[in-house]
């Protein structure tokens, strides 16, 4: 084939939109032809290519989406840290069929359990395997939901986050208690119930769940939806924040000698 000829079918690849075949069939030519492909592995090579990139792609517009904290991957998180119940689990939720079921995930655990961590890392493989995710601090749920509610724009809010197939919600105890604020996310909570998931931590168990929901119906309302189809793990041991910072403080004989 000319010179000519592949930049001719360079232009009509990417006129078709088909830029990984357009970046790649030249190489992917040379190859087949040494190698003697037959037009059919040819082509299949390249969709190959062209498929992969666009799978890519995709991930990187959801990742960015997502806006998962940086660094809170499964290769960062310490498993051995886990509770055994837990890493049994983790290898069947990062498939994510308790997404496609519209079931929830809720993390308890005292601060520093590496609840956070643990939901971002398994936001962060979901995201690999095709699911759309959106990480949200509670507080900021709940503000960026009053105020839509205020530009009478709640119901178009809710169509935003419905685009995610698994919304986590990090440190659920720390919200405030105005009653605006627990009825906006009682709002969400039941507009995403048995249809889209939730994944959320929070280091109150559900007994204390009324310093969130002040009214005792609306809390109980809350914690069934939430808790009808969903994955509880429990997240104990000690804080990693705390070993992290002794490990930091000098030994008394060190002091001693400095």
């Amino acid at each position: 084939m000319s010179k000519e000829s592949r930049q001719s079918l360079g232009d009509m690849l990417r006129d078709l939109r088909l830029s990984g075949m357009g970046a790649t069939y030249g190489q992917a030519a040379a190859k087949a032809e040494k190698e003697g492909w037959g037009f059919e592995r040819f082509l299949h090579h390249l969709a190959e290519v062209e498929l992969e990139q666009r799978r890519q792609k995709r991930v990187e517009r959801v990742l960015k989406a997502a806006k998962l904290p940086l660094g809170k991957t499964l290769a960062t998180l310490d498993l051995e840290r886990l509770p055994v119940k837990v890493r049994r689990l983790l290898p069947t939720l990062v498939e994510g069929g308790f997404v496609d079921r519209g079931e929830n995930l809720l993390a308890f655990g005292l601060p520093g359990r590496g609840k956070s961590h643990l939901v971002c890392a398994l936001g962060a493989e979901l995201i690999q395997r095709g699911y759309t995710v959106h990480f949200t601090p509670a507080y900021a749920l709940v503000q960026r939901l009053l105020a839509a509610r205020k530009a009478l724009n709640l119901e178009r809010e809710l169509r935003r986050l419905d685009a995610f197939a698994a919304l986590i919600i990090d440190d659920m105890g720390y919200i405030q208690q105005e009653r605006d604020e627990t009825e906006v996310l009682f709002t969400l909570l039941a507009d995403r119930y048995e249809r889209r998931s939730v994944i959320l931590t929070s280091n109150l168990v559900f007994s204390q769940w009324d310093r969130i929901f002040k009214d005792p119906m609306t809390t109980a309302a809350a914690i069934d939806r939430l808790i009808h189809h969903c994955v509880i793990l429990e997240l104990n041991g000690s804080s990693y924040r705390a070993e992290a910072a002794k490990a930091r403080m000098p030994t008394e004989a060190e002091s001693t000698t400095a």
